[in-house]
């Protein structure tokens, strides 16, 4: 039987496949110390039978941070939830949102919205297994399954199996004729359908993801739901998130300058150079920390420059100097 542990996040950065790996997660924890941040979509079989370090090893500075697992296997989902609550994770979540061919094939995803029973079977056997939250990332509907009822139901169903914490996408998704981009932006956004949600389960916590981009959003979403999530917003222009902990928190420590981020940041560089003899793969990640200053586009078009090595980057990232 899980033990329940209070849901205290008001606010997320959203799980982004080929974004959020380790090294953004780092980063990211430089601006704030209070979001909650999650792992790429991790498959079952890539944990399984796949690099299990490479997949869920992480730095024990990125907490709190949870694991996103894409699968449908009920028992398979519970082994890979017991391996993500022994490498420390405070979360387990499962992607029952993401629309892409690759994941509809693999029967998982937003296609499980269709089987309320066997998400539910996979919530209850991983709580089952693990002393950690099991949450579930949803949309509204998919396809032409896209009125009140059907989400209500589904919500319901997964809930009665014990999951009290839901991030609902306030969109549907379309299986086919959209590409995973075009669903992030196309189908329209239904946020009262959310905050319906919320009314109809007030036992259970809502966050609330999809076309939020600054703390007035915030804050208004924040009066009718739990918790808000940040995605591509938040990657693009990270510094949004150095204000979160005293806009969401009420932390009354001063909000850290780019400058003092970039510092923090370089003793990482430092060690990745010395591992890896390379730092692209982390300042891939940072290159929006400039956004909306002048000169942004020269320090990131020096950063993404082929023809500089790691180490002349890492020198030009030292002798930086910007507002």
């Amino acid at each position: 039987m899980t033990m329940i542990i209070p849901y205290l996040h008001r606010f997320a950065v959203a799980p982004m496949i080929d974004w959020t790996d380790r090294h953004c997660r780092y980063f990211h924890r430089l601006l704030s110390k209070r979001a909650l941040l999650y792992t790429e979509m991790i498959t079952t079989g890539a944990i399984l039978h796949g690099d299990q370090t490479r997949f869920l090893a992480f730095d024990p500075k990125e907490h709190p941070v949870a694991l996103q697992l894409g699968g449908s296997d009920p028992h398979v989902l519970a082994t890979c939830a017991v391996m993500g609550e022994d490498y420390g994770y405070a979360e387990i979540n499962l992607n029952v949102g993401c629309p892409s061919n690759r994941v509809q094939s693999g029967r998982f995803g937003a296609c499980l919205m269709k089987e309320p029973l066997l998400v539910a079977n996979c919530i209850h056997a991983m709580q089952a297994r693990v002393n950690i939250p099991i949450t579930v990332k949803t949309r509204l509907g998919i396809d032409f399954d896209d009125d009140y009822d059907f989400v209500q139901r589904f919500i319901a169903e997964v809930h009665a199996a014990g999951c009290q914490h839901f991030i609902l996408h306030a969109r549907k998704a379309w299986l086919s004729g959209l590409s995973p981009k075009e669903n992030r932006d196309i189908p329209p956004l239904q946020y009262d359908r959310v905050y319906q949600l919320k009314r109809d389960f007030p036992g259970c916590t809502f966050m609330i993801n999809g076309g939020i981009q600054n703390f007035v959003a915030m804050h208004d979403h924040l009066t009718h739901v739990d918790g808000v999530m940040l995605g591509r917003i938040a990657y693009h222009n990270p510094y949004l998130l150095a204000s979160v902990d005293s806009e969401l928190y009420g932390d009354t420590k001063p909000i850290k300058t780019r400058s003092a981020i970039l510092q923090e940041l370089i003793p990482y560089l430092e060690q990745q150079y010395a591992e890896q003899g390379r730092i692209e793969h982390v300042t891939r990640h940072i290159l929006g920390l400039w956004h909306g200053l002048a000169g942004a586009r020269a320090i990131r078009q020096a950063l993404s420059d082929h023809k500089m090595t790691s180490l002349e980057k890492l020198n030009y990232l030292k002798d930086l100097s910007f507002p």
